[in-house]
């Protein structure tokens, strides 16, 4: 497997033959191995690729700009765009979908047995501002009738691994408090110090720290204990299979070569293609839709974890809604506003 840490300077990309080289981070998944393993590539394009873990890929894009394409968080990039220009150019892969909102935890000490109960709770999350937890509130204010407000939040990350950095503020009306750094999410779910998480990773990397594995501690539960049902429930009603991570690439690189958008998308929608043929990966998010058996030939015919612009716009509007409803983007964020022109009717 072809992996490097090699960087690049702003604009110092080098040509090699008539081609590229870029420096890319991506998280290893189903979606991005071929291209991390070198099986898929980029026309005119050639990519020294690194598998990074998300939490640690977007503090150090947004902290160091390491790379000159990688995965990028939604809701990062809608923030930082909503404060003007951002180095980033978007294309319209979408390398990570779940339904985030049932992987919350409670206590089981703390009663919980439905959304509405997290009202007036401790509720901890890795990062206040990241896409999953925007989608849990959401979720939790649209669907549960819980607002932001309703709830004392704990964040993990301290200022100077937040995706938010030292600039964060917690939007007006809500209180987000800092987990002090001698203990992390885990500890206090056990201590009794929260009541729930609405995210939890326990990954390794330079910027996460909880570590006890608290789906399988029996002092914990999943808020939606059939996580299939909820996720059947949510997307039959909405129609919205969350997407959380976009791919970048340094505006700077983008506009001196305005090709590298379609290349690269090109190349990240031959990967998908590549992944599906070769284990049907499309069943798994079927499996997760409940559309499997007798409706497993209908569910064929179209793919929910699809890239580009056209087949996820309700999904990218939601995401951008909740943004700004959340107190995180000082205004609505228009899609143009994220993604490269070239990508637009994609």
């Amino acid at each position: 497997m072809r992996r490097s840490n090699r960087r690049h300077a702003h604009l110092k990309v080098t040509m090699s033959a008539d081609r590229l080289e870029l420096s890319i981070a991506l998280s290893d998944n189903e979606n991005t191995r071929p291209i991390l393993d070198g099986d898929v590539t980029a026309q005119g394009i050639t990519l020294f690729p690194t598998a990074v873990h998300p939490s640690e890929m977007f503090w150090r894009q947004l902290k160091f700009a390491d790379f000159d394409v990688s995965e990028m968080s939604m809701s990062s990039l809608i923030i930082a765009t909503s404060r003007g220009k951002t180095p980033w150019v978007a294309l319209p892969v979408f390398t990570s979908r779940e339904f985030f909102h049932t992987r919350a935890l409670v206590t089981v000490s703390s009663g919980i047995t439905k959304p509405e109960e997290l009202r007036g709770k401790r509720v901890g999350v890795p990062e206040y501002q990241q896409t999953a937890a925007i989608w849990g509130r959401g979720v939790l204010q649209h669907e549960f009738g819980v607002a932001p407000k309703d709830i004392t939040w704990f964040m993990e990350r301290p200022a100077e691994k937040s995706h938010g950095g030292e600039a964060f503020a917690p939007p007006p009306g809500v209180t987000v408090n800092r987990v002090p750094p001698e203990t992390n999410m885990g500890e206090m779910m056990l201590k009794g110090e929260l009541d729930a998480v609405l995210l939890y990773l326990t990954d390794r990397n330079l910027v996460d720290r909880s570590r006890i594995d608290l789906y399988t501690d029996p002092r914990a539960r999943l808020l939606f204990p059939d996580r299939a049902a909820e996720g059947r429930r949510y997307y039959a009603k909405t129609g919205i299979y969350q997407i959380n991570h976009t791919v970048v690439v340094r505006r700077e690189l983008y506009e001196r070569h305005p090709w590298v958008a379609l290349n690269l998308y090109t190349a990240f929608a031959k990967a998908r293609a590549e992944v599906v043929r070769r284990g049907n990966l499309l069943l798994k998010p079927y499996r997760e839709l409940g559309l499997v058996g007798a409706d497993t030939q209908k569910a064929l015919a179209t793919d929910p974890m699809a890239y580009g612009v056209k087949a996820s716009r309700t999904v990218l509007e939601t995401i951008a809604q909740y943004n700004f409803e959340q107190g995180l983007s000082s205004r609505r964020i228009a899609l143009e506003e994220l993604f490269a022109p070239q990508t637009m009717d994609l």
